[in-house]
């Protein structure tokens, strides 16, 4: 389905966006003109979900003319892994004040040290998938 083709592409970009630039949102250029913001907790928990379930249905319904499964694992995977971050990141966030011996500190570290990297990854999967639709292993 070309919709879901598409969500895929965009999810995958803005999240790919989030982990590579959150470092550096000191500056308000992009969001000057946009009336939503990155910075926003709930855009980010809303978009790891929406992340999440495009990259499960990718898994279920790859894009007609390319092989199941195979054809859009890369980008369904990282869709999975993405919209994963995104939610325990927002999760242990709010939860803090709960968590008092460090559970989610420890977890959240072994997991969150992997977001840049995974950004890079999501950037070069969502370009090269925009650019070769019927690509094996995209």
């Amino acid at each position: 389905m070309v919709q879901l083709y598409f969500l895929s592409i965009f999810c995958n970009g803005l999240s790919a966006y989030i982990f590579i630039t959150k470092e550096s949102w000191d500056s308000d250029t992009i969001e000057a003109g946009l009336r939503f913001s990155v910075r926003n907790e709930l855009f980010r928990l809303i978009l790891g979900i929406l992340t999440a379930i495009t990259g499960l249905l990718k898994l279920l319904s790859p894009y007609p003319g390319s092989l199941p499964i195979l054809g859009d694992l890369i980008p369904a995977l990282g869709g999975l892994a993405a919209g994963f971050i995104l939610v325990f990141g927002y999760y242990r966030d709010h939860v803090k004040t709960i968590d008092t011996d460090g559970k989610l500190d420890r977890i959240g570290d072994a997991f969150l040290k992997w977001k840049k990297a995974l950004g890079f990854v999501l950037l070069v999967s969502v370009i090269l998938h925009f650019l070769f639709p019927q690509a094996l292993f995209l």
